[in-house]
């Protein structure tokens, strides 16, 4: 049996959530692939950050009393750089090339904090890091460089790799300057500041032209269940299992998210994006292998 927080939990239910959840952010993937081109990039994010942020909303009012105003500044620039910014910038990437590609990137998420953490915070980064980085950055070459893929590939791996460098920004700044505060408040606060800072220029760019159902409901699911929804059982798990078990679910959101789009949007796994996606996962486990011994 496991100790959650509040209660003792089948030892089956840690592996089925992080099932779960790598199954649910594998599909943000490919609900973005099906709702960017008529919404566009930054109304489909606004969409998302809302309807996240108000499923997080509880967590946020509990915890409310921890928001001064310096902190509340804090939190703007945090959801800035880990929420408006890598959104956009995966659904745009989502218009021009296959659902796998901004998974696969996305998996550079642990490398980049790494990264980020060395070069600004002087934290070592050891050996199996630095091979583990070598490596990540190979698999982004390979991908970029799929021609199978489409056109728009190269434009998307840049896109997704500079989201997942805005995550590990994101990282290492609630790491240091929101200590103290829970985990799931920050997530509802950083998606709601992201919400209200996009929030002009989704007005602005909002498309004329009626939107097809399907859209909508990928738009409604995208924020419900892979934002709101997921947040909300990862930070229970990061509770339960701490940080760096709950971060094992980046293996699995590449997996699921080729299955989705495979399953649902007949997209092909080429050879480049498997050897790619191989070459980041390898990256992230050696990333990670000192932090679990």
């Amino acid at each position: 049996m496991i100790k959650d927080t509040a209660r003792t939990v089948p030892a089956w239910l840690t592996p089925l959530e992080l099932a779960l959840l790598g199954a649910i952010w594998g599909a943000s993937f490919l609900l973005m692939r099906i709702a960017a081109s008529d919404f566009g990039p930054i109304p489909l994010v606004e969409v998302r950050l809302a309807l996240g942020a108000l499923i997080l909303t509880p967590f946020l009012v509990r915890e409310k009393a921890r928001f001064t105003l310096s902190a509340i500044i804090r939190l703007a620039g945090i959801g800035l750089v880990n929420s408006a910014i890598p959104f956009v910038l995966f659904a745009w990437g989502a218009e021009r090339a296959p659902a796998g590609i901004g998974a696969i990137t996305n998996a550079m998420t642990v490398m980049f904090a790494a990264l980020v953490a060395f070069l600004f915070y002087r934290e070592p980064i050891g050996r199996w890091r630095l091979i583990g980085l070598v490596a990540g950055f190979s698999g982004v070459i390979v991908l970029a460089s799929d021609s199978a893929s489409g056109a728009g590939v190269f434009g998307a791996a840049l896109a997704g790799t500079t989201a997942a460098a805005c995550y590990g920004f994101g990282v290492n700044l609630i790491r240091r300057y929101l200590a103290g505060v829970s985990a799931s408040a920050v997530a509802a606060a950083t998606l709601l500041s992201a919400s209200l800072l996009l929030l002009p220029f989704a007005i602005g760019t909002w498309p004329a032209h009626p939107m097809a159902a399907r859209s909508w409901l990928s738009a409604a699911l995208l924020g419900i269940l892979c934002t709101g929804t997921a947040f909300a059982i990862y930070y229970r798990l990061i509770n339960r299992i701490g940080a760096p078990r709950a971060a094992t679910v980046t293996y699995l959101v590449p997996l699921f998210s080729v299955f989705w789009a495979w399953i649902i949007l007949g997209e092909t796994l080429t050879a480049r994006m498997a050897i790619a996606g191989g070459l980041i996962l390898s990256g992230v486990a050696l990333s990670q292998r000192r932090r679990q011994r």
